[in-house]
């Protein structure tokens, strides 16, 4: 089992800057890739980056040159470093973990493939 602990949301002005954490235990061996997931009000879970164990990462497009995700292994927390924030980036953000690549969970559905989520943290972005 895995256990996911996000933190660091909150609101801000268009432009501004968070950093969200997420703080892992458990079973290591079952989340080799760690992600950062958005989901907006009856939408479905959408990959916004992650990092795997081989050091892969993958963006979704909207976070590319704003957003820059990073691992502390030796603290076992995943980080996401949100700057030039858009009104559009508001919602809910959620940690995941699994075993997988990076670059399936910013895919289509990519959300599937993840086995433990923590329970998210807010992001409101004002204009």
């Amino acid at each position: 089992q895995v256990q996911l602990v996000e933190s660091g949301g909150g609101s801000v002005q268009a432009g501004g800057s968070l950093r969200l954490s997420c703080a892992a235990s458990g079973n290591t061996h079952e989340m080799s890739c760690m992600a950062w997931f958005r989901q907006g009000t009856g939408k479905d879970r959408e990959g916004v980056a992650a990092i795997d164990s081989d050091g892969n990462i993958s963006y979704a497009d909207s976070a590319k040159g704003r957003f820059t995700v990073s691992k502390d292994n030796a603290k076992n927390t995943l980080y996401l470093q949100m700057n030039s924030l858009r009104p559009e980036d508001t919602d809910r953000y959620y940690c995941a973990a699994d075993n997988t690549l990076a670059v399936i969970a910013t895919t289509l559905h990519g959300n599937r493939f993840f086995r433990y989520w923590g329970q998210g943290t807010q992001v409101t972005v004002s204009s």
